[in-house]
């Protein structure tokens, strides 16, 4: 016959505490947005250093041997300077015995600094053509050689080809380039050569029309008269003598200041100054070849370009005549810049610092990465032999706790409107082969669950039942009366959508045969494991969390006895006060209490409960979310057990650090290896990145494999492995993340109640 006890009377106001979780509670929404742009901004570092880096894109020549025929015959016959100003094609030619030095591909950290300080020193100016993303990289390098008076163009941003770009693309790669040269020097500039361009009867009919648009943007085209090829590396002597022009010609010189290994072009450079001044030779920019060609015709130099952001005053430069090494300043050599203003200058100041950022965020998150690998690799490896340890070790025909235990315990079963589960739970606790009492802890559900457990008990037949009603109060509060109303010894505690094998109790309570033992955890299974969701959390279950438990066991520093299925003795639960309220966790925060009193718990994997796992990623978000943070508040409110010493003191030596690191640290930072992986298929070596990202999936499907075998699962659960990893791997990320920014901001939640069904059943019914 069911017994039953009610405690009822006015419900009290909300208490402070309570109105402070409702406030927290609300704020959770933003959280989870600061989450989800946490992981926004790093992804977003790595995507603009892998675009940076000109690995997207293509850094290669898409076109070849094109024709020419609409290409006017007074551009391929002309000069290495294309402007198109009142809209028509003119070329500009550099005069005798005059060198425009121009370098591309730059800036470069090793090379652009040598190459200017041998400019410096030689009293010679030049023209660099700058890749933007470089720019953005080494903005200190382009500042540095404005100030020294030498000339800048664009080379575009990411060193593409333009022949077979969309206009949209053109712009862009253009647009961004100017925003690198006003971020990182103040200006803008109206000259441009095109990557894999050479002199001009090169052009063909793919890339003219892109010289035509850029003509009527305001750009000015440089083109090649003599070419040094010392990206070929032939010696320092060919690279002189292929950027020396015959005879008295002048001529547009091309060498390169990056882009890959220029110690030859270092050598070189001097040589050929010197050897080209003592021809009589005189340098110059290429606004400097224009100022003289405009003003032998009489016309003076504006400088003003269209499309392009105009001069507030001109920079300095530096020239040489007659090979002298006699410096003349003049505002009009540096017509080809502009002073950056407005919008152009603080967009680009901004592109420079989030460059920055990303420049110096990578090699940080690289050594996380890195350690976050080693960590949890080791993990697996730890959990492998540990676990294989621990099977061994418990499954020897001579192992045994010690004489059997058959005396009866209390099951305490709290329950919050478990209508649709807590019949199915009685049902299975009227099979035990071990005797028990039960109490149902109502806490005050409004459903009518204490009614309809008072019903299915008596209907069973079962006359060890009692019910006890409370106003709601938490499940610790429920917990806490449950064992104050036990007449056992032994409380075993589960949860009100649980049900329970006929031996499980059995098995749960025998290790109270060791005097040391003050708790045992049981072997939580995923009932509902059928669907997507549930097959997830059931791999989670199997390998995440028994495999692991293992592992804690034979450390002895368990530090969670799971709420499903837990035994502890009474009198070790009174003597650590209890359920505590203080945190979410309260089934991590006594066992970690249990350790600091001297207790031993341990894992008994053949006590196995079948519980209904959260049905949508609505519920299963609140109730991970709810763990991960209840356990972040119980190793913060037990820190002081990394100091306790003696046997109590294990936990604080060996279970705190790996909880830590393994729970907390590692799963915050595991983001970086799937961030890193999409990086590496996006920006390096997609077959590569793809082979390492398999490999690891492979390590974990091996761990899983063994975990399943461990507990006698069926392996075709491990078919869902490979989306496992790719999806709900992601959302837990996100969850601890959140919890993560939960803990800092000082927030508090109470326990929410997950949606139940009912459909996990009898133990029999479960496959």
């Amino acid at each position: 016959m069911t017994t039953t006890h009610t405690t009822r009377g006015r419900r009290r106001a909300p208490s402070r505490m309570q109105r402070a979780a409702g406030k927290a509670a609300a704020l959770q929404k933003p959280r989870v947005i600061l989450a989800l742009l946490l992981l926004l901004g790093l992804t977003s570092v790595m995507l603009l250093d892998g675009y940076l880096r000109a690995e997207v894109g293509g850094d290669q020549r898409v076109r070849t041997g094109a024709s020419s025929s609409k290409v006017p015959d007074s551009v391929l016959d002309g000069g290495p300077i294309l402007t198109f100003r009142g809209g028509k094609a003119t070329t500009v030619s550099v005069p005798k015995k005059t060198i425009a030095l121009t370098f591309d591909d730059g800036p470069n950290p090793t090379y652009t600094p040598q190459v200017l300080k041998i400019l410096e020193e030689n009293d010679v100016p030049a023209t660099f053509f700058l890749v933007g993303s470089m720019v953005s990289r080494y903005p200190g390098i382009v500042k540095d050689m404005v100030e020294q008076g030498d000339e800048v163009g664009i080379h575009t941003f990411t060193h593409v080809d333009l022949s077979y770009q969309s206009t949209a693309r053109v712009d862009r790669e253009m647009e961004q380039t100017q925003l690198a040269l006003a971020g990182a020097a103040g200006i803008t500039t109206t000259l441009f050569r095109a990557p894999y361009s050479s002199e001009t009867d090169a052009i063909d009919n793919y890339s003219w029309p892109v010289y035509k648009k850029l003509g009527q943007d305001g750009y000015t085209s440089v083109f090649v008269d003599t070419d040094s090829d010392d990206w070929k590396k032939p010696g320092v002597s060919k690279i002189v003598d292929w950027a020396t022009p015959k005879g008295t010609s002048g001529a547009a010189v091309l060498m390169h200041d990056a882009g890959g290994d220029r110690e030859q072009t270092i050598e070189a450079l001097p040589k050929y100054i010197k050897k080209m001044k003592a021809k009589g030779y005189t340098f110059t920019t290429i606004s400097g070849v224009m100022e003289k060609q405009n003003t032998g015709n009489g016309r003076a130099v504006t400088g003003t370009a269209t499309g392009v952001q105009p001069g507030a005053g001109a920079l300095n430069s530096r020239g040489t005549q007659g090979g002298s090494a006699t410096r003349q300043v003049t505002d009009r050599l540096q017509a080809a810049h502009h002073q950056a203003t407005g919008a152009t200058l603080y967009e680009g100041k901004a592109l420079i610092v989030a460059v920055a950022v990303a420049e110096y965020a990578l090699p940080v998150l690289s050594v996380g990465l890195m350690i976050v690998g080693v960590a949890v690799m080791g993990r697996f490896g730890m959990m492998v032999v540990l676990a294989r340890r621990h099977y061994r070790q418990r499954n020897r025909r001579r192992f045994g706790w010690g004489p059997p235990v058959t005396r009866p315990v209390s099951v305490i079963v709290p329950a919050y409107n478990e209508k649709e589960c807590i019949a199915n739970t009685l049902q299975s606790l009227s099979r035990s082969a071990h005797p028990i009492e039960v109490i149902v802890v109502d806490d005050g559900s409004t459903d009518g669950t204490s009614e309809i457990a008072r019903e299915a008990a008596y209907a069973l037949g079962m006359t060890n039942v009692r019910v006890i009603r409370q106003e709601n109060a938490g499940k610790p509060a429920a917990l806490n009366n449950g064992v104050r109303s036990a007449s056992c010894d032994i409380v075993v505690m589960m949860d009100g959508d649980t049900v329970f094998e006929p031996d499980t109790v059995r098995s749960l309570v025998q290790p109270f045969a060791d005097p040391e033992v003050g708790a045992v955890a049981g072997n939580a299974k995923v009932g509902n494991r059928n669907t997507v969701i549930g097959a997830w959390q059931h791999i989670e279950y199997v390998m995440g969390f028994n495999l692991d438990r293992r592992m804690y066991d034979l450390l002895r520093c368990m530090p969670t006895i799971p709420g499903a299925i837990g035994a502890f003795r009474r009198e070790a639960v009174l003597q650590v006060g209890g359920m505590s309220e203080d945190t979410l966790a309260e089934d991590t925060d006594i066992t970690i209490a249990m350790h600091r009193a001297g207790w031993r718990v341990v894992y008994e994997e053949h006590a196995r409960a079948w519980t209904e796992a959260p049905g949508s990623l609505k519920q299963l978000w609140s109730q991970r979310y709810r763990w991960s943070y209840g356990t972040m508040q119980a190793l913060w409110k037990h820190r002081k057990s990394l100091t306790d010493k003696g046997p109590s003191g294990r936990f604080g030596r060996v279970g705190m650090p790996l909880v830590v690191i393994f729970q907390i640290v590692t799963p915050v930072f595991a983001p970086l290896i799937d961030v890193f992986t999409a990086y590496s298929m996006i920006f390096v070596d997609f077959t590569a990145a793809l082979l390492a990202w398999l490999a690891v999936l492979a390590v974990q499907l091996v761990c899983a494999a063994y975990a399943f075998r461990l507990d006698r699962e069926k392996y075709r659960y491990l078919l869902m492995m490979p989306l496992q990893q790719l999806a709900y791997r992601q959302m837990m990320y996100l969850v601890l993340i959140h919890s993560c920014i939960t803990a800092l901001t000082g927030g508090r939640l109470r326990w929410q109640k997950l949606k139940r069904t009912g459909e996990v059943g009898t133990p029999a019914g479960v496959s």
